[in-house]
């Protein structure tokens, strides 16, 4: 009897030490900066003989999980800390049935990286840490962390681009159309020809590295030799397009000691074996927390087809500094992983995840029943969000800041079949915000803002392929034209069929719709509001339903294509110039222009009270009652409370 009380006190004991009963439940275990690997994991915190407690590693955590079996749910708890991985966690179908979440409360950090340390004088204005493995060749990395900050790599020029001379006029034929009509050679694939004046024999090929420009993507190759007599770059691998393909002869040079023009940048010197960064104003490097990616994804679940990794979540985690290989990304920089990266996943939730400074795509995700809910992702080198499946729900996620180091990167891309994409907020980014396809799929309610700042042919939402995608209730404003093949609020391309665009907003896009090969389609009961023209544009598309739309622009409205619009009818279309013109077309090419008559649409003022905010609506005298044209209310897009 005497035994058992004195065990009985000793258990209470152990128990009020960690501070959590759970701590004895069997399907749990702990991980803590304060643990080791050594231990049992069953405890929260150490133990006052520090003989058992919590593991110091994911790894070993989930190891001991995965010893469990998977017949019953188990979990990984996570205490406050910061925690750094040289290889990735990688779970599998093994480990279906696994939670790992940070503790309540806890701030918990998972670095893909380790921290550079010796930092020294080097010349008048810079600070170097020597890195032996980069001069070997086993080490190298394109991204950088100082202070919580993506830091921007050595760039020529300083701003804008250096133009080429390299050509490449053979004719794209879409998509749909293969391509390009004759297929580029290796040569023209691995060369560029360069003005005399901006190169020259100083550039040190084992550092430099170029971003070619494409048309809605671009190339990131390194630099094999230099011929300073042809004035020709010689690539270590291929670009995605050749220079000079669809006549933009763009490029910037990154990461040579010649490009370090403001403090805040860094390069990689592979010759000398060193990393050189330039401090901001009041930085100082004795104190400075500097991160150098080692790895490419922090976490991979991998499943597969046969055996998919199922029901596992990741949850209330911060994961920062990744990398990417040297290669073209390809169409959205779609070829990098992410910071967190799943494979042949099912039911597997992502929810409440923070992924920042992160040199690859911030998640990337292909499965079926998946969610992806919460999560902040900012930062990035490529794409924010990458999604493929089936019956899967990405909602409620903040996504801006994206495409550092690859412009084509998308702030949200995805594919598959019956998935719903809705109350996302996304910003700032270079290329498209939200790239959508597949079937069946619903995007609604989604805020976009601050698109399409640098390339051209996208759009706030873009669908390639789509069939019977329904675009509702989303909220799009104040994205620029760069030029090239333009940028628009929504936008349908090649093979997009029987979709739906309803119930959308949007403001100062001089597009508000683009649609390229695209039939059977309608647009219906939105409201677009152009600060300057208004251009609706159909090229190669047909069997359109134009119907009971807003149009409010401050310059002339022109209508691409009349002939693609089957049913034009009821709309208000309002131009402050009084010009509302339809164009016809051959293909690309404009045929015909004319004035287009009201005939079943009102051309008249619309009467707005007030729209800004997401809310479209009108005065009491306004003709949209008239037509049964309703008050729109996309207030509410984007991120709910």
């Amino acid at each position: 009897m005497i035994v058992v009380v004195l065990l009985a006190a000793l258990l209470s004991l152990d128990t009020a030490i960690s501070g959590d009963s759970s701590a004895l439940q069997s399907d749990t275990f702990y991980v803590a900066p304060n643990g080791s690997d050594f231990w049992s994991g069953r405890k929260p915190v150490p133990n006052a003989a520090r003989t058992d407690g919590p593991f110091a590693t994911l790894a070993a955590a989930c190891k001991a999980a995965q010893k469990m079996g998977t017949k019953k749910p188990r979990k990984v708890i996570i205490r406050s800390g910061r925690y750094f991985l040289n290889e990735p966690l990688v779970l599998t179908d093994k480990d279906s049935g696994l939670t790992i979440e940070s503790s309540p409360g806890a701030m918990v950090s998972l670095y893909g990286g380790r921290k550079g340390t010796g930092w020294r004088k080097d010349g008048a204005k810079f600070y170097s840490a020597d890195l032996p493995e980069v001069k070997q060749r086993i080490w190298d990395f394109r991204a950088l962390v100082v202070n919580g900050r993506f830091c921007r790599r050595a760039r020529m020029p300083e701003t804008g681009f250096f133009t080429h001379q390299s050509t490449f006029d053979v004719p794209w034929m879409t998509s749909t159309g293969g391509g390009w009509k004759r297929k580029p050679t290796n040569e023209e694939l691995t060369r560029l020809k360069y003005n005399p004046g901006d190169l020259g024999p100083w550039l040190d090929i084992n550092n430099a590295e170029l971003t070619v420009y494409h048309m809605w993507d671009e190339s990131l190759v390194g630099v094999s030799d230099i011929d300073t007599q042809s004035h020709t770059l010689f690539f270590t691998n291929h670009s995605g397009h050749p220079p000079g393909a669809f006549g933009v002869k763009k490029y910037v040079v990154w990461n040579v000691r010649q490009g370090m023009t403001k403090p805040g940048q860094w390069y990689l010197d592979r010759t000398d074996g060193k990393i050189v960064y330039w401090p901001l104003p009041g930085e100082d490097m004795d104190k400075a927390e500097v991160f150098a990616p080692t790895i490419e994804s922090i976490i991979r679940i991998q499943g597969t087809k046969n055996e998919p990794a199922k029901d596992i979540t990741i949850r209330g985690i911060k994961l920062s500094v990744t990398t990417t290989p040297l290669t073209a990304g390809g169409f959205g920089a779609g070829r990098f992983e992410g910071a967190v990266s799943i494979s042949s996943g099912q039911n597997c939730d992502l929810v409440d995840l923070e992924i920042v400074n992160v040199g690859g795509q911030g998640i990337k995700v292909s499965g079926s029943n998946m969610r992806i809910e919460k999560c902040h992702v900012h930062h990035t080198g490529a794409c924010g969000i990458k999604f493929s499946g089936a019956a899967s729900i990405v909602t409620n996620n903040y996504i801006h800041d994206v495409g550092l180091t690859y412009p084509s990167a998308i702030g949200l891309q995805g594919g598959g079949k019956d998935n719903e994409i809705s109350h996302n907020e996304i910003h700032d980014t270079p290329y498209t915000a939200i790239n959508w396809g597949g079937q069946r799929n619903i995007i609604e309610k989604n805020l976009i803002y601050r698109a399409m700042l640098q390339l051209h042919d996208g759009g706030g939402i873009y669908c390639f392929a789509g069939k019977g995608l329904v675009l509702r209730g989303n909220f799009i404003r104040d994205i620029p034209d760069t030029g090239g093949y333009g940028s628009s609020a929504y936008y349908l391309d090649e093979r997009s069929e029987n979709c739906l665009v309803e119930g959308n907003l949007s403001i100062n896009v001089a597009r508000p719709t683009h649609n390229h090969m695209a039939k059977n389609n309608t647009i219906s009961n939105n409201v677009f509001i152009c600060n300057e023209d208004a251009r609706f544009t159909f090229p190669r598309s047909s069997d359109f339903i134009f119907a009971n739309n807003i149009v409010y622009a401050r310059g002339k409205i022109l209508f691409d294509n009349t002939d693609a619009m089957t049913t034009f009818k009821n709309n208000i279309l309002y131009s402050t110039e009084g010009r509302v013109q339809g164009n016809r077309m051959s293909r690309y090419t404009r045929t015909g222009s004319e004035q287009l008559q009201p005939g079943d649409n009102l051309f008249a003022d619309p009467l707005f009270i007030d729209f800004e905010k997401g809310k479209a609506s009108f005065a009491p005298q306004s003709p949209a009652a008239r037509l049964g044209i309703k008050p729109i209310d996309v207030s509410n897009a984007g991120r709910r409370p």
